[in-house]
């Protein structure tokens, strides 16, 4: 077999030909020559395949086609992992698909896809993806992103049209082994990410294929190749461009997948971070980045925790940890001004989430939950009886207290203040007088963490105490 760095400067020798006005071309490369690994050779089980994908593989091995287990299944089971979602390559066009399985929809109009359903599972069939010839209708690049691709060709063709090599393994279900055509093998053996193709072609045809790359190598704890690194710093730019409901899909598997802690690692060190999260970046640039950073860390490594254990997780979550340097930053300063706390909280807020959608595309149900989150922080610290028990009642009491929490991980000057309210929670409302009587030692400490200042508390307090002359004790303010 021919050398990889010889393949990949022969089957591709100027990548694609980019035409803004007309459907693309792709020059005919010389294929590759296939590596076959016998059954005897490789680690996969059929076992460790869903009957649905089986079902699918069988059917249309029987019916005369050719199927195949393809991409991160294979390359996650030759690692020894346990795929979730099962997809499928096949000589068998869309339509042929369907006539196969009454239990199929047809999907997409970039990308026309198969979609075979067995109850919860959904098993995703692919026609080969062919290299194209120019002025073919069904494949339309502009400004040098694929914009529709329905062009169907060998497996060859195939493979090279696959981003990295470790995604281009096919399991082929008539003789059980494993066809390599671009070294996806050797780069697993040295845990190495490759791009196939130019990177920087292969980038402006799709952008998303950079954190594709981030999101890999954090999953496997694999290196990214610095061929394929390298372009980062100047096509990092094009994900500004992506749309933003795509990003928001691709930053749920980056961080909600159980490795959020080594996505989140390899966005910062990559650069990429600047792009999709600029509020983040920035954030961690300031004079308290460090205690963000410790936060951020903290946070993360609780929801892969939680992942890893079976447990729910919500994207609300997560994106009030990766704003919350941002939204504590711009509060502040409101408050500094003197604006009041509450609605320097909101107005904070509701900025940083306006200048986020613009690059992700977070659904209103979840910002929504993220700024009560956020203005719930500076409530902890008032622990007068009225106050405690509306809090405790709030909806989303939980979600701000589990905040709370990761803050006082963070910062050892709230870990007081988060077992005083552990401990409100777990007593009846008429224990609450004696939990209230106890020293309030974090007063000082809510500051560092944008919580409301002491100095701006009293001066409302005092000017509410004024209103009912001769009214009750310090501890029972008008809360009306």
């Amino acid at each position: 077999m021919r050398s990889i760095t010889e393949f990949i400067r022969r089957a591709i020798p100027r990548g694609l030909r980019r035409n803004s006005e007309k459907s693309a071309e792709i020059v005919a490369p010389q294929l590759p020559q296939v590596r076959v690994i016998t059954r005897d050779q490789h680690g996969i089980s059929r076992r460790n395949i869903s009957n649905g994908a089986l079902r699918v593989l069988y059917r249309l091995n029987e019916a005369g086609f050719e199927a195949f287990l393809v991409g991160g299944a294979v390359r996650d089971l030759l690692l020894g992992g346990h795929p979730k979602d099962f997809d499928i390559a096949t000589n068998a066009t869309p339509e042929q698909v369907r006539g196969l399985f009454r239990n199929c929809r047809l999907i997409g109009r970039r990308f026309r896809l198969a979609h075979v359903v067995f109850g919860q599972e959904i098993v995703e069939v692919a026609t080969f993806r062919g290299i194209g010839e120019e002025g073919n209708v069904d494949r339309h690049v502009v400004d040098g992103r694929i914009v529709r691709d329905n062009v169907y060709g060998s497996i060859e063709e195939d493979a090279i049209r696959r981003d990295f090599r470790v995604n281009a393994l096919y399991y082929n279900i008539a003789d059980f082994s494993v066809r390599d055509y671009v070294g996806g093998m050797q780069d697993l053996e040295a845990r190495i990410l490759h791009l196939i193709g130019d990177p920087e072609q292969r980038y402006r045809e799709d952008p998303v294929r950079m954190l594709r790359a981030v999101r890999l190598a954090a999953k496997l704890e694999f290196r990214i190749d610095d061929t394929a690194e390298k372009p980062f710093a100047r096509l990092g730019q094009l994900l500004c461009d992506a749309a933003p409901a795509r990003l928001f899909d691709e930053s749920l598997k980056l961080f909600l997948s159980g490795h959020g802690l080594a996505s989140f690692r390899e966005l910062d060190r990559s650069g990429l971070l600047q792009f999709v999260f600029p509020s983040t970046a920035t954030a961690l640039k300031r004079s308290r980045g460090t205690e963000f950073r410790l936060l951020l860390e903290r946070g993360l490594a609780n929801t892969d925790e939680r992942v890893q254990a079976g447990k729910s997780v919500t994207p609300a979550f997560l994106f009030a940890l990766l704003l919350w340097g941002g939204v504590r930053e711009r509060a502040e300063r409101a408050i500094a001004g003197g604006t009041d706390a509450a609605d320097a909280w909101g107005d904070a807020g509701e900025a940083v989430i306006q200048e986020q959608v613009g690059r992700v595309a977070i659904p209103r149900r979840f910002s929504l939950v993220m700024e009560e989150i956020w203005a719930l922080q500076p409530r902890f610290e008032q622990r007068l009886k009225k106050r405690v028990m509306r809090l405790l009642s709030h909806p989303r009491f939980r979600a701000a207290y589990d905040f709370l929490v990761v803050r006082a991980q963070a910062d050892p000057e709230l870990e007081e203040l988060a077992d005083w309210w552990e401990q409100a929670q777990a007593v009846e409302p008429a224990e609450l007088g004696e939990l209230l009587a106890q020293p309030a030692a974090v007063a000082t400490t809510a500051v560092s963490e944008g919580a409301v200042p002491k100095t701006a508390a009293r001066k409302r307090r005092r000017r509410r105490r004024r209103k009912p002359a001769g009214s009750g004790s310090d501890e029972q303010p008008a809360d009306s």
